[in-house]
């Protein structure tokens, strides 16, 4: 029998002889991929505690929970040119079998603002009922998928509506558009540095693999000074001010409120198209936060 030490040493000799091997093929394809392996090890999760969640266990084709969240109402285009109605219709958010449920459906509608649009979705957010400064924000997911399709999990400042954006600060926790069915895109917005400009980190599923295809867990830890992004526990980029641009202020020391939605159409994911099928949905297992007992300012990790 081969003891433990031994074994130890045949594994390091295997793999770095396979890493040899692999190691031009690895260079070529992290420059034509999105990063899709931890680039640094991830924070001890047992600093973190549980305060505030959404486990979405109320019976089915129950409406979302008022008490934690307000459906936002409109169809303006919310400032990238999306094609949706958002409702606070249960058609369009609902409780079904421990999950929130955000469908997003084909259909003409006219909202009481007598704005008509040709999609109806929905936009829940936590604004005015939980607000965080700092900590592990968290959501289990099973996104949609297809042309059009934006499903996003994501925070504004709460001083959004005296300060407005990008100035309140944006984190992107989770966006997909659905013409890239392996792709997650992580961003943080600013003064500055917002839209197209937001510094943005990508994560990618394995060949031939969907995020729609099953759940995925995806994360932030937001401390004073640094934002990382995790997909599935794997840490895949790490922000700090030395990211923005020359000059550009930090705007992430003030608490935050969470939203979920799924978009349709827009100036990034750009309109459905005849190979999109509706309606789609959003499944929502849980949204948890956490946070530190004894917050310090934190270190990178190494």
């Amino acid at each position: 029998m081969k003891t433990a030490s031994s074994l130890i040493g045949l594994r390091t000799i295997f793999l770095e002889l396979t890493l040899a091997c692999l190691l031009p093929a690895c260079l070529t394809f992290q420059s034509l991929q999105p990063k899709s392996f931890p680039v640094r090890a991830a924070v001890d999760p047992s600093v973190w505690h549980l305060v505030w969640s959404d486990e979405f266990n109320s019976p089915d084709k129950s409406p979302i929970d008022a008490t934690r969240w307000t459906a936002q109402v409109g169809g303006h285009g919310w400032g990238n040119q999306e094609l949706e109605y958002y409702t606070n219709r249960i058609d369009n958010a609902y409780q079904s079998q421990g999950s929130l449920v955000i469908k997003a459906i084909k259909e003409r509608y006219t909202g009481a603002d007598n704005v008509t649009r040709d999609y109806t979705s929905a936009r829940l957010t936590t604004k005015g009922k939980f607000t965080a400064k700092y900590g592990r924000f968290e959501a289990r997911l099973r996104i949609p998928f297809g042309q059009g399709l934006w499903p996003a999990f994501w925070m504004l400042g709460d001083n959004i509506d005296s300060t407005s954006w990008p100035t309140c600060g944006e984190i992107d926790i989770m966006e997909n558009i659905g013409r890239e069915p392996a792709i997650i895109h992580g961003t943080i917005h600013g003064p500055g540095y917002s839209g197209d400009k937001g510094p943005s980190s990508a994560y990618a599923l394995a060949s031939k693999k969907r995020f729609a295809d099953s759940f995925h867990v995806f994360a932030v830890e937001w401390e004073p000074g640094v934002i990382r992004f995790y997909c599935d526990g794997v840490l895949y980029a790490t922000r700090t001010s030395a990211d923005l641009p020359d000059g550009k202020t930090w705007v992430y020391d003030h608490p935050f409120f969470i939203i979920l939605n799924v978009a349709v159409g827009g100036g990034w994911p750009g309109n459905p198209d005849a190979t999109t099928v509706f309606p789609q949905t959003m499944l929502v297992d849980y949204v948890r936060v956490y946070q530190r007992a004894n917050l310090q300012p934190a270190a990178e990790p190494r």
